[in-house]
């Protein structure tokens, strides 16, 4: 009987010694888990710390890079300024030397614009000369037709990046064919002749221009948010 009851607390201390052993495996586990689980958040928290401070630096680099530029751009428009040959060709007298960079590069595509630039100054006023005819070609995908959804039938427009192409024929005598040439030539806005055709009729010529003019889109400078992730 003695045995019995000695096997018996025997085995009674053997199982409380196994769920205080599984309690404290499973309370250590349990502590290693949120340890864990606390180390990879720390962790992740700090690269990405790591990261918003990186992006801040470039950010603070680009704007000390920008502040240098700036400066460095004022000086060379103030230079701009001075200069007589920009100046002589102010379209107002109040406009900066650069406004005349500006206009002869104009940042949208309008052929309406060159068009009228064409027949109201260019080849306008010239002893002599008459205009037959002008043509300027809309920028296919970029600009439209008033009377119509797409120029995608606008085939002739040139390959060539940002130019507008244009044909124009006029009539005159030699010296007012020269005269249209050297507006041309000396137009603020830069004109390539493609090709030039001179025929006679009578005691007059006929001179038909293909030509090109160019234009580069403007440039948006801003300051964006951007997402860290």
């Amino acid at each position: 009987m003695q045995q019995k009851n000695a096997a018996f607390r025997k085995r009674n201390q053997i199982m409380k010694a196994n769920r205080t052993m599984f309690l404290w495996v499973a309370g250590v586990s349990v502590i290693f888990g949120v340890a864990l689980v606390g180390i990879i958040f720390l962790t992740q928290m700090l690269m990405f710390n790591e990261r918003v401070l990186e992006e801040k630096n470039r950010t603070i680099a680009t704007l000390k890079s920008n502040n240098i530029n700036i400066k460095e751009l004022e000086s060379q428009i103030r230079v701009l300024d001075t200069n007589q040959s920009l100046v002589s060709l102010k379209a107002k007298s109040d406009d900066q030397a650069i406004q005349v960079i500006l206009d002869a590069l104009p940042s949208e595509a309008n052929s309406s614009a060159l068009g009228s630039s064409l027949q109201d100054r260019l080849l306008a006023n010239i002893p002599g000369l008459t205009l037959n005819s002008i043509k300027v070609d809309p920028v296919v995908g970029v600009e439209y037709l008033k009377d119509t959804d797409s120029i995608i039938n606008a085939g002739t427009t040139s390959n060539i990046k940002n130019s507008i192409t244009f044909k124009v024929s006029v009539t005159g005598d030699e010296t007012a064919l020269k005269t249209a040439l050297q507006n041309l030539e000396n137009s603020i806005r830069t004109i390539d002749v493609v090709s030039l055709r001179i025929e006679s009729q009578g005691n007059s010529r006929v001179m038909t221009i293909d030509g090109q003019a160019y234009y580069e889109p403007e440039r948006v400078v801003e300051l964006v948010d951007k997402v860290v992730k």
